[in-house]
């Protein structure tokens, strides 16, 4: 598997300003300056992993690989499968501050790219709000997920050609597809709901109050809020979603699941995607109760995420409970 974490992201808007009061104020992203028709976003030693442009198309996916011969061979691979693959500008390549990088797209027309060399920067990072960090190093940046018309049409490219890892599936309530390329639960998923474009983009937080304080912002803006604060059943990663001055959604999370990518086994998930909360804002009353309804259904049956740090609670049946889940 050439393609090792999630490296960057690239949104295409005019709404510069807005995204930087977004991307600094609410998501404790640290602006670097990049001039007139651009803006950039650290999150950790790197020197950029959001970029919000006005000469772009609407998102593009940058998928990080470890050095030349990597791209190469992921290049190869692409235009044998008959991708059309463009190596990158030197110019381009700075833009996005990395050594060299090609670009392609998957069958929908989602705008990709691979690359290697990000540069780091020279300063520590300084967040934009008082938060206690991101996860991200081998993890990469966190993870996409797209709105596609077909998700099992488009499962071969991204498994078989990207060699992405399946991590699970569900079919409720639409299809969900849900990869990883390094220990992270998933860095791509894909939503088959008919539409395309970008769902959302995640960023893990070292700590829960960075969320629980994230999520207070959010409710202090109109319109912010899109979910609640609540927790998903398949990579337990708890947070709320944000919507972004794009039209699409930003997870702001913490405490997801890794898993080890040389032994997992892929799997069909049953109970929706919410263990609890979530409450979908940005939904028409119906689509709103339905999803309710599978969140309440996985509390009727008590459906739990495993305790990352098991022990007594001082309750033998409390705890015969836990040890027989």
């Amino acid at each position: 598997m050439e393609i090792r974490a999630l490296g960057y992201m690239v949104i295409g808007s005019d709404r510069l300003d807005d995204w930087h009061g977004f991307a600094t104020r609410l998501l404790g992203l640290q602006a670097v300056d990049r001039g007139g028709r651009m803006r950039a976003f650290r999150m950790d030693d790197r020197a950029q992993r959001l970029i919000v442009s006005r000469d772009t198309g609407p998102a593009t996916v940058g998928w990080e690989v470890a050095d030349a011969a990597a791209l190469d061979a992921l290049a190869a691979r692409l235009e044998a499968a008959g991708t059309r693959v463009t190596r990158g500008s030197r110019a381009l390549c700075a833009e996005r501050g990395v050594a060299e990088l090609i670009a392609f797209q998957d069958p929908q027309g989602t705008s990709l790219e691979a690359f290697h060399g990000a540069a780091l920067a020279d300063t520590p990072f300084v967040p934009g709000r008082a938060i206690s960090g991101f996860r991200t190093g081998p993890l990469g940046m966190g993870h996409a997920v797209l709105h596609v018309a077909d998700a099992d049409a488009l499962l071969p490219f991204y498994r078989d050609l990207l060699s992405f890892g399946v991590t699970d599936w569900s079919r409720v309530p639409y299809p969900l597809y849900f990869f990883h390329v390094n220990p992270r639960h998933h860095s791509f998923a894909m939503v088959g709901s008919g539409r395309s474009g970008l769902h959302h983009f995640m960023v893990e937080l070292g700590m829960l109050d960075d969320v629980g304080q994230g999520h207070d912002f959010a409710r202090s803006e109109e319109g912010r809020l899109a979910y609640g604060l609540g927790r998903h059943t398949n990579d337990h990663m708890t947070s709320f979603y944000a919507n972004t001055p794009s039209g699409f959604f930003v997870e702001y999370g913490w405490g997801a699941r890794t898993v080890d990518p040389a032994t997992w086994v892929p799997h069909e998930t049953h109970d929706g995607p919410t263990l609890w909360g979530h409450e979908r804002f940005h939904l028409p009353d119906e689509a709103r109760a339905e999803m309710r309804a599978l969140a309440m259904d996985a509390a009727a049956r008590g459906v739990r995420a495993p305790d990352p740090n098991p022990g007594s609670i001082g309750c033998a049946w409390a705890d015969a409970v836990v040890r027989a889940e």
